[in-house]
């Protein structure tokens, strides 16, 4: 299952050097599109890994839009990998606006910077889906790298379930937690309220203890 995940001509490695040190970059084809997987330390035939399967967000990834936590979230999952020791962040690309694309992602945004609708709102008012996004790429990368078993990184329990579907053994999730900020806060809100996610800094931000870092950090009296 392993050796024939993908085709030769489908995937290949090299070494990144990057500021927090020196990542296994593995580019891969799948469903459409190029997806890429960093490798830090020694995950080959690993039990509990530390993953992030993070869904591509150009506009928080790259430009550090306060929108969402995307951006911060990336930062604080490669922290966390390097102060492991080991680990394996997987980027999924077409996963731009959970799906439905940049320039929709984008039409969005007007609808809720002037209508005041909320981020699964403004998508459905223009008739789009709300998630449409597929891990089954990640599934396939964490299999070709032989990965035994994860500690996924993520505060959406569907995504675990999505894993684990694919055959990949989450034995736990470890919370990715941002701090609120004035422009994401209605966007955290809809994430927990209506998509479930489990964000316990959202419910009271002013009693938030969670650091830069991000990780499995919860708010005082969050249990």
């Amino acid at each position: 299952m392993y050796e024939h995940a993908f085709r030769d001509e489908d995937v290949a490695e090299s070494d990144l050097v990057t500021r927090r040190g020196t990542f296994r970059a593995v580019a891969f084809r799948a469903d459409g599109h190029e997806h890429m997987a960093l490798v830090h330390g020694r995950t080959r035939m690993r039990e509990h890994v530390l993953v992030r399967v993070h869904s591509e967000c150009m506009t928080g990834d790259i430009f550090g839009a306060m929108r969402c936590e995307c951006g911060e979230q990336l930062d604080a999952a490669l922290d966390a990998i390097v102060r492991e020791g080991s680990g394996v962040l997987v980027y999924l690309r077409g996963h731009e606006g959970r799906g439905i694309g940049l320039v929709e992602k984008v039409r969005t945004h007007v609808l809720q910077d002037e209508k005041g609708l909320d981020t699964l709102d403004s998508a459905t008012t223009l008739g789009l889906p709300v998630d449409t996004r597929d891990y089954t790429p990640a599934a396939r990368v964490l299999h070709h790298l032989r990965v035994q078993s994860v500690r996924l990184m993520s505060n959406n329990p569907d995504k675990v379930a999505a894993l684990e579907h694919h055959g990949i053994r989450v034995t736990a999730r470890v919370p990715l937690l941002i701090p609120p900020n004035p422009h994401n806060i209605a966007y955290l809100r809809a994430k927990r309220d209506r998509l479930h996610h489990d964000l316990p800094q959202v419910a009271a931000p002013e009693q938030s203890t969670v650091d830069r870092r991000g990780v499995g950090v919860r708010p005082t009296g969050s249990g």
